[in-house]
């Protein structure tokens, strides 16, 4: 019989709704895996196992009743610590909860724990975080990717059925891409952002890690819609899986487009093997591949590095000690208030973006930086929306190699900021993206590829996903627990 552990979310949920009492024993047997895999991936912070087991207990009914999940620390949750990954925001507890936890919620979902994250979600390999690194559960010795790498390992390791991360230049799709899980970095407005702790207002989604394509899209269908309290959502954002087809031959008759010319260099050899070996699956699933043309993604780094920093500069702002979160207890003056409580809060890399986002903002730069990238981002949507036009997706690498090791890139921000460089260009142009699980190097290590779509195209990238998903066959490989 299989372990509730394996189970999908899915199949999960069926099983509740049959017999409400098997909701305990699914978060119980979630919880042991939690108690066998943290100590070595340190992939939680807060855990709710109270909570939990009274939700468990109350579960009935729902599209996702009794499945556990784990959230992203930069989510709110009511009563349960949101740090952020951040001393700056330790002591702080949310007296709400944000709106796709309140969602999830009312579907029956579960919420366990909270996941370990780069602070303020800056990072590539959750290990900015103040609290400790993450390790990749396929080898303790690489990153899971980041930043949402808690959240990723979670999920591949059986700790939760799905997690939620956050992704504002990669940090969904390049850990689901590094722990063997599917990632779907929604439509920009798709996901209600409320609740959601700010880093880059205007590239920030939601996001969503599951063990399956069906997973992501049962999930995303709970959490889509539009949102009174975010006025940014999409007044179409709901998302139905009514008519969805996601068996092998979901994608059948469509056509992905593959941009060879940026594919040409800087790219790790086993991945260039795993681009190949997905185009040629899903030619063996009746899905047709064109050759399209993007913009250089190393213009997109540039342009994305400007306007997020940017921004977290200006949302970090209300991080000063006054309203919540740490406070410097030593201040004489309101100016060493400020600047005691923000030195010994934000880390190396939080403080390094906001000094670089308040340069581009300041007198006399904002032209010749911030202005200049705006309009070099509306030339980055133009170029996408024109590669996307006669296929239905574009199909790339997640990330230019497999994980990394732990400590490879953490002194050189340079190369840690390259690991978006195929991810980037989807959040500035706010359309949807989703890895898929593609393949395994020598050594054992996941390696995904994406399938990048228009707006509110989410449904064709599922049918693509499945496709995919399907003509790739072979049981899933779960990592080994550590001795």
């Amino acid at each position: 019989m299989t372990p509730h552990w394996k189970k999908s979310a899915g199949a999960i949920a069926r099983e509740v709704a049959a017999q409400p009492g098997t909701a305990s024993a699914v978060l119980e047997a979630h919880l042991e895996r939690i108690s066998a895999w943290d100590p070595s991936v340190h992939a939680l912070l807060a855990r709710d196992e109270q909570g939990a087991r009274a939700k468990a207990k109350a579960a009935r009914g729902g599209p996702l009743a009794g499945v556990p999940f784990v959230a992203k620390d930069n989510l709110c949750t009511r009563g349960v610590p949101t740090t952020c990954g951040s001393k700056i925001l330790e002591p702080y507890v949310p007296p709400y909860d944000a709106t796709v936890i309140a969602r999830l919620a009312a579907a029956g979902a579960v919420l366990v724990a909270k996941a370990n994250c780069d602070e303020f979600a800056m990072g590539s390999s959750t290990e900015n975080s103040a609290f400790g690194t993450s390790r990749n559960p396929y080898d303790l010795t690489r990153v899971p990717g980041g930043s949402s790498g808690g959240s990723a390992v979670a999920t591949a390791t059986g700790m939760a059925a799905f997690a939620l991360g956050s992704e504002t230049g990669g940090s969904v799709r390049q850990p689901a891409s590094f722990t063997n899980l599917v990632g779907l970095k929604p439509t920009y407005g798709r996901l209600s952002r409320y609740g959601l702790v700010a880093f880059g207002s205007s590239l920030d989604q939601i996001g969503i890690f599951a063990r399956t394509v069906a997973d992501c899209a049962l999930v995303f269908a709970v959490a889509a819609g539009p949102d009174e309290n975010d006025m940014t959502t999409r007044p179409d954002g709901a998302f139905s899986l009514d008519g969805l087809d996601l068996s092998p031959g979901a994608g059948k008759g469509l056509t992905v487009g593959v941009p060879r010319n940026i594919l040409k260099e800087g790219l790790d050899p086993e991945v260039a093997a795993a681009q190949v070996a997905a185009e040629e699956a899903l030619g063996r699933a009746g899905v047709r591949v064109k050759e399209v043309h993007l913009v250089p993604p190393a213009a997109c780094v540039a342009t994305y590095y400007l306007i997020a920093t940017a921004e977290a500069s200006s949302n970090l702002a209300r991080f000063d000690g006054v309203r919540y979160g740490y406070r410097a207890s030593d201040a004489t003056d309101l100016l060493a208030l400020y600047t005691k409580t923000r030195g010994r809060g934000f880390g190396p890399e939080v403080t390094r973006r906001i000094l670089l986002g308040t340069f581009a903002l300041s007198a006399g730069y904002y032209d010749a930086y911030y202005r200049l990238a705006l309009q070099a981002r509306r030339r980055i949507r133009e170029d996408l929306a024109a590669a996307l036009d006669g296929v239905d997706a574009l199909l790339l690498p997640t990330s230019p190699t497999p994980p990394f090791a732990i400590g490879e890139k953490a002194q050189d921000p340079l190369a840690m900021y390259l690991s978006d460089i195929f991810t980037i260009g989807a959040n500035l142009a706010g359309v949807p993206a989703l890895n898929v699980p593609c393949s395994f190097t020598g050594s054992g290590l996941p390696i995904g590829v994406q399938l990048v779509g228009a707006a509110a195209a989410e449904g064709t990238l599922f049918r693509l996903g499945a496709a995919l998903e399907g003509a790739i066959g072979g049981e899933r490989r779960w990592p080994e627990l550590p001795s």
